[in-house]
């Protein structure tokens, strides 16, 4: 597995590098060589925060981790990769797809049973149109994290959703 490290707000020294390909070198036992890891360190304010992103076939595998120490958060991401990835395994050996970025030894290992998804609560609401701004605020009334709304401009159906750092983010369909 190729690493790629970049860091921003951070001079990313010797140290932590090799403590980067220690950690994450421990899942080449499940990727193929030629699988790429983009691995971002950041630095705000007091938080050391570590962003890790293997694209594979048809999918992203992503974790991030916020600490007070970049090497804590470092220990954290690895295992947050590892769990995504055998959740990932055990969907496509249950859809019988070819394996992607996985070493055909780490597919033929035993297969855990995936969690069930459930669905506990359906709910269905008039969806009047408005702008994304006027969502903002009906979300900010309701006390979710996010709002479906009809956009006034484009008729389409949008999500606003509340970002870290009392910011807003906004999903609008691409057809």
């Amino acid at each position: 597995m190729r690493i790629t490290i970049s860091g921003k707000n951070i001079d990313v020294t010797q140290g932590l590098k090799d403590t980067i390909y220690e950690k994450l070198g421990k899942l080449d036992k499940y990727f193929t060589p030629e699988t790429e890891a983009i691995v971002t360190l950041s630095v705000e304010k007091n938080r050391q925060k570590i962003e890790v992103t293997v694209p594979i076939k048809g999918s992203v595998i992503r974790a991030e981790q916020v600490s007070d120490d970049m090497y804590v958060s470092i220990d954290l991401v690895q295992e947050i990769i590892e769990r995504q990835m055998r959740k990932h395994k055990t969907r496509l050996v249950n859809r019988y797809r070819g394996g992607g970025n996985f070493q055909q030894a780490f597919i033929e290992l035993e297969t855990e049973e995936p969690e069930e998804i459930r669905i506990v609560r359906s709910k269905k609401f008039a969806m009047k149109p408005m702008d994304p701004e006027e969502a903002c605020i009906q979300m900010e009334l309701s006390g979710h994290n996010f709002f479906v709304f009809r956009n006034a401009e484009t008729d389409d159906v949008n999500v606003v959703y509340k970002r870290k750092g009392n910011t807003y983010g906004l999903i609008e369909p691409e057809y």
